[in-house]
Formats: structure tokens, C-alpha cells, sequence
């Protein structure tokens, strides 16, 4: 009974997601024909996922991103508007390379703990690391599991992904840096003027350092390169590190590295909303949605997306938003996708990636007015959003 009562509240979450979608299953509610279509489609992202954020664990563990942070801070020399580009990089190719997940869960405390270090404001590195980790998830597969689901529907590999993207990405990445620096990084927001750069921290060992970043390069060169598939990717390079720190630090090797909430959470959420799906939701989505593969649907598309995300989670969303379009429509579709990735910046509960943030930065001691965060989190949406699209519809 005590340890019921220890359980952290999304962890009641995940497990009844999980028991809803058991029951639907268990009383026909959902048939198991689609239930078992759901489970064979996301088996691999469940792989994937725990490979990743084990692997990000790790990385952290021997010190990458604390080195990577520290030379952010010192590149940019006590310079705000040079730390601010260098950060608004760190957190993107964080979130592309390594997941959205990975940055809230690894990015968010590393650069929490550099702002303490540097004497800084805490929150306008939070924003940064927040906003990005979803805005920033819409160029590979690996970047966001939507992207995994998207790629497989229309038939891309990451380089295709990528090549269909790359405008869009951009655009929002743009939108995001303007938000930041006008909501939280000018002056009168962001505190004071300069600050100390820190010194580089000395790796407590270095071998362990190095393998997992050369097995972290790896990974992303081989998704890029190759068109590995995103688990087998992510599997081997864990796999090495975990190896190696099975031979030079044992102790850190724990049941907890696995994502275990998360891998209870998302088959609960896609079970729920298949059987959602099947009893009205495809009707109503369908009809928000419509079938118009021109611009105009593209924008409608979006703005269902990123609306239903930020009501729900971008997870749900995009799986109930993909079903209701017409299977040709191959612009539709990644406009929805710019919805569900670029949108949830509203709510807390709008993506997996927000959930993660809110809770480090409670462990951290950094909080942010419910109210700001809903406004700002607002402009970005929307702006955001329609930009992304607008790009996409220019470039293809």
C-alpha cells in the first residue's frame, strides 16, 4: 500500500491508460483485430524509445552534455544574444538527433544546472529547452514518434523525411527564436546583461566519455546515411554503451534507466484512442479535417492538429488525425504532422516532452506562471504553426 501511494501521477496516468485499453479490448469495445494492428504498428517505436532515452541516459551519465553545455556557455563569452543562438542550437540538434523526449528528460536539468553555475536566469534556458523540444521534432524520424508514424504511411526514409521538411523545420525553429527572444530573452526579461563563463568540467572518465559519443554520432549518421531502421539504430548504439559501462561503472547500470512509464503510457493511449476512434471520433475528425490536399486543407489540417494536441496529446491526435485522411492526401497529412509536433506548446499535457519538462523543472526548483506559459505557449502555436505550413507548401 505504501508504494501505491508513492506513485508519481503519471505513473496513475499510464497504468490507466493502459487498464482502459485492456478493458476495451476485454469487452469487445474494441475488436482485437484492430487492437492487434495498433500493438504490431508501435512495437517498434516502443524499441526505439526505450533504446534512445537509455542510451541519452548514459550520455549524460559520462558527462556529454554537461561538456557540450559548458562550452555553449563559454563560446559565447559572457555574450546573452551569443549564448542565445548557441543554446537555441544545442537544444535543436538534441531534439533532431536524439528525440523530443530525450531533451526534456536529459537537456532540461544540464541546462538548469548550467544557469545555477553561470549565475543566470533559470527560465529563459527552460523555455528554450521546452519550445524546442517540440518545435524543433519535425526533420527526421527518429525526432518525434509522430515522425515514425508519418514516414511509414506516406513510405519516406529519414533523408526523405528530411528532404520534405527541411522549410518547414526551419520556419519554426525561426518563429521560436523570435518568441523566446521577445518573451524571455530581452533585455528587462532575462536578467542581467553578461554573465561569468564557467569552466570545462574534466569528464570523470574518460573512455566512458568518449564511447558514448562517438556511439551517439554513430546512431545519427546511421539513420541519416544508412537508413538503418530507427530501433536497430538506437539498439546498437545502447548497446555499446551500455557494455562499456557494464566493464567501468557497473553501478550506474539500474532497472530505472528504462522508460518504463513511457512504454506503459503510449500502447494504453493508442489502445484508448483506437477505441475512440471506432466510436465516433473518425466521424468528427473527418469532418474537421475534410479532404482538400491544397493549401487550404493544409492549413486546416495544422490547425486540427496542433488544437486537438493541445485539448488531448499530439500522440492521440495524430493517430486519430491520420485515420480520418484520405490516403493519398501526402500534403494533408504532413501538414497535420506540423500540428501535432509543432502545436502542443499550449498545455502542459500537450506532448509527452511538456509532461517530462514540467516535472524536472519542479525537481529543479523553477517554476513558471500557469497563465504565461498558456499565453506564450499560445503566440508560438499559432505563429509557429502557420509558418511551418506555409513553408511546406512553398517548398513541395
Amino acid at each position: 500500500m505504501h508504494r501505491l501511494r508513492r506513485l508519481h501521477p503519471l505513473d496513475w496516468v499510464a497504468f490507466g491508460l493502459l487498464a482502459l485499453g485492456l478493458l476495451a479490448v476485454a469487452t469487445g469495445l474494441l475488436p482485437t483485430g484492430p487492437a492487434g494492428d495498433v500493438m504490431e504498428r508501435i512495437g517498434p517505436l516502443l524499441l526505439f524509445l526505450a533504446t534512445v532515452i537509455v542510451l541519452g541516459e548514459l550520455t549524460g551519465k559520462a558527462g556529454v552534455f554537461d561538456v557540450i553545455a559548458s562550452w555553449v556557455a563559454r563560446t559565447a563569452r559572457g555574450n546573452y544574444l551569443a549564448l542565445f543562438g548557441l543554446c537555441v542550437a544545442f537544444a535543436s540538434v538534441t531534439t533532431i538527433a536524439l528525440n523530443l523526449d530525450t531533451t526534456a528528460v536529459l537537456l532540461t536539468p544540464v541546462m538548469l544546472a548550467l544557469a545555477t553555475r553561470v549565475g543566470i536566469a533559470a527560465l529563459p534556458m527552460a523555455m528554450t529547452t521546452v519550445w524546442l523540444a517540440n518545435t524543433a521534432s519535425l526533420l527526421l524520424p527518429a525526432s518525434n514518434l509522430t515522425n515514425l508514424l508519418a514516414a511509414d504511411r506516406i513510405a519516406l526514409s529519414a533523408s526523405g523525411l528530411a528532404a520534405t521538411l527541411w522549410a518547414a523545420q526551419l520556419a519554426s525553429i525561426a518563429v521560436t527564436m523570435a518568441c523566446l527572444w521577445g518573451f524571455y530573452w530581452r533585455r528587462g526579461k532575462r536578467g542581467a546583461d553578461r554573465y561569468e563563463p564557467p569552466t570545462t568540467p574534466v569528464p570523470a572518465d574518460p573512455v566512458l566519455f568518449r564511447v558514448s559519443a562517438v556511439a551517439c554520432a554513430g546512431f545519427l549518421l546511421a539513420i541519416l546515411v544508412a537508413d538503418v531502421e530507427l530501433w536497430m539504430a538506437s539498439g546498437a548504439a545502447a548497446l555499446v554503451v551500455v557494455v562499456v559501462f557494464a566493464v567501468r561503472r557497473r553501478a550506474e547500470l539500474k532497472w530505472s534507466l528504462i522508460p518504463y512509464r513511457l512504454l506503459i503510457l503510449v500502447p494504453g493511449m493508442f489502445l484508448v484512442v483506437e477505441t475512440i476512434n471506432s466510436n465516433g471520433l473518425h466521424a468528427l475528425l473527418s469532418a474537421a479535417l475534410g479532404s482538400d490536399d491544397g493549401l487550404l486543407g493544409m492549413l486546416r489540417s495544422a490547425g486540427v492538429g496542433a488544437g486537438v494536441s493541445n485539448v488531448l496529446n499530439n500522440l492521440p491526435a495524430y493517430v486519430a488525425g491520420e485515420a480520418a485522411i484520405p490516403s493519398g492526401n501526402s500534403h494533408q497529412l504532413l501538414a497535420l504532422l506540423i500540428g501535432v509536433n509543432v502545436g502542443p506548446v499550449i498545455t502542459p499535457w500537450a506532448s509527452l516532452a511538456t509532461l517530462l519538462w514540467f516535472e524536472r523543472c519542479r525537481w529543479h526548483g523553477t517554476q513558471i506562471a500557469l497563465g504565461r506559459f498558456l499565453g506564450t505557449g499560445f503566440v508560438l502555436a499559432v505563429t509557429a504553426t502557420l509558418a511551418s505550413t506555409l513553408a511546406l507548401a512553398a517548398t513541395t
